[in-house]
């Protein structure tokens, strides 16, 4: 079972930034996607970016302009810059990995970041 670690989340003013991490185990498939989405109270989940093993990044609307998706491949890390952070942007934030041999999709716990203003 794959258990993926984040951290980072927190309580932060409105306009203030925080930088999130998500941890896979070094034994994971080096062919895989990393990526962070979010969902807020009574909403459904969506996507924020995704990063490739190789390093394509994808950024869906959320936070488009404002976040910032990178990894560390030596360390299987994924992170997410969140800046100008606005409340709208108050949510958990979920880690996801899918990797490719075996093909499979997993998510880590989840951390709270609240915007206030």
């Amino acid at each position: 079972q794959v258990q993926l670690v984040e951290s980072g989340g927190g309580l932060v003013e409105a306009g203030g930034s925080l930088k999130l991490s998500c941890a896979a185990p070094g034994n994971i498939s080096s062919l895989n996607v990393m990526g962070w989405y979010r969902q807020a109270p009574g909403k459904q989940r969506e996507k924020i970016a995704t990063i490739s093993s190789g390093g394509s990044i994808i950024y869906a609307n959320p936070g488009k302009g404002r976040f910032t998706i990178s990894r560390d491949n030596t360390k299987n890390t994924v992170y997410l810059q969140l800046s100008s952070l606005i409340p709208e942007d108050t949510a958990v934030y979920y880690c996801n990995l899918i990797t490719m041999t075996p093909m499979h999709d997993y998510w880590g716990q989840g951390t709270q970041v609240t915007v206030s203003t």
